[in-house]
């Protein structure tokens, strides 16, 4: 003689009780949203890394910048202040300095702009109203 099946043992999702179905779909919406927090923080650890590299550019960027401003400007400008009156030459060691900068803000600012925010997180989060719909 056979006996029949045992009821309720939680893989015949049909005789699972309403409480249970609610039940089981808590857990997987709250394992879910944890597993995207967690997504979260790591593309942002990422970014932070990224943004970091940037921030130590702009910083050596700067630093030389003033250093190079410091030293050889004034080699450059007492050198032009043989062939033109001093305030020419300064002008012109000044605007030369202003071009070196704008460049380098311009290549730190490029690197900037390759930061994503949150490109995996976004997209599953956008999943999530499809998936309790059963799509």
């Amino acid at each position: 003689m056979t006996t029949p099946p045992p009821r309720g043992d939680g893989n015949d999702k049909a005789q699972n009780s309403i409480g249970q179905l609610l039940a089981d779909t808590s857990r997987d919406l709250s394992t879910l949203l944890r597993q995207e927090v967690r997504l979260a923080k790591a593309e942002l650890r990422q970014e932070a890394r990224t943004a970091g590299s940037a921030a130590g550019i702009i910083v050596a960027a700067a630093i030389g910048a003033l250093l190079t401003l410091l030293f050889l400007s004034n080699a450059l400008w007492w050198g032009l202040s043989n062939v033109m009156d001093q305030g020419w030459a300064a002008l012109l060691v000044a605007v030369l300095w202003a071009v070196v900068s704008g460049l380098l803000a311009s290549r730190a600012r490029r690197q900037l702009k390759t930061l994503r925010a949150l490109p995996q997180t976004k997209q599953t989060a956008q999943e999530i109203p499809d998936a309790l719909r059963g799509r």
